[in-house]
This record gives structure tokens, C-alpha cells and sequence, in this order.
């Protein structure tokens, strides 16, 4: 199982998303998410967090808070554990990297956009305030999904 981070960075009642457009063989291809990635060897999910942020946006993770813990089923992709952060930076971030497009979006718009079904899911819990929550997201190979499960209960 890959254990992940995302984040998603505030401010001015923004978030910053990345436009998935830009990798071949891309898992989110299309798809507006935070940043992060993979952990690497002998990283903690803060080690991780800190680190994708510098390399993806360019400039240093100011605070950060763990939110949730996120268990995706892949079945295309393999299944994962994300650790969920919201957070800011200092500084300015580039508008380009490697792996897409990063905007600022409204809170308020960002359901609009292109995201995962899950996602739909997480982000109300990130403006609601919920104390740091475990999340379990059940994708079909068509990439709906399938099932959902807050803190151990079925949900939707």
C-alpha cells in the first residue's frame, strides 16, 4: 500500500489546487487536488508534507495541521493511505510545475471544478472544522465511487 500526503493550502478563503495536466500516466489526470505526494524512505507524513510543498509550489510551508486520515481503493492504481493537511505558505508560489497547473480557487467554487467523487466528500469536513477524521474511499475501475466510510460507518 502507498502512504501519500495532501495538502490543502488557505489563503484569503482560497485553496490551492493543481490542475492535473501535465503527466503521462497520470492517476489523477484532469482532476483538481492539493499537493503532495509519496513518501519517501524513512520520511514521516510531515517530512513528506514539508518537502512536496517546497518542490511543487516553490516556496516553504508556513503551519500545516493533520485533518484526516484518507484510505483509497484503487483497483487500476493500488490502494493508498493519504494523510490529509490543510496549511499556508510564506511567500509567493509559481503558477507552473511539473506535474500542473496551480490556482488559487475560491472555497466556494472549488466543488465546481473537476474532482475526485471522495473529494467531495473531505473538503466540507476541511471548512467544517471536524476534529481529524479517517476516511475510507472505495473506487470502482470506472473511477466512480463505490462506497464510503467516515471513522469505521457507512456514509452517503
Amino acid at each position: 500500500m502507498r502512504l501519500t500526503t495532501l495538502c490543502y493550502l488557505e489563503r484569503d478563503g482560497c485553496y490551492l489546487l493543481m490542475h492535473r495536466v501535465k503527466k503521462a500516466q497520470d492517476e489523477n489526470a484532469g482532476k483538481w487536488i492539493g499537493v503532495g505526494g509519496h513518501l519517501e524512505e524513512n520520511e514521516s507524513p510531515e517530512e513528506c508534507v514539508r518537502r512536496e510543498v517546497m518542490e511543487e509550489t516553490g516556496t516553504a510551508l508556513q503551519s500545516c495541521r493533520l485533518r484526516g486520515i484518507l484510505t483509497f481503493i484503487l483497483p487500476d492504481w493500488g490502494n493508498e493511505i493519504t494523510f490529509l493537511y490543510t496549511g499556508t505558505v510564506d511567500g509567493e508560489v509559481r503558477a507552473d510545475c511539473p506535474e500542473g497547473i496551480l490556482r488559487w480557487v475560491p472555497k466556494e467554487d472549488v466543488l465546481d471544478l473537476p474532482l475526485w467523487e471522495g473529494d467531495r466528500i473531505f473538503l466540507p469536513l476541511l471548512e467544517s472544522e471536524q476534529a481529524c477524521f479517517c476516511l475510507k474511499l472505495v473506487y470502482e475501475k470506472d473511477g466512480s465511487l463505490s462506497g464510503a466510510f467516515l471513522d469505521g460507518l457507512p456514509i452517503k
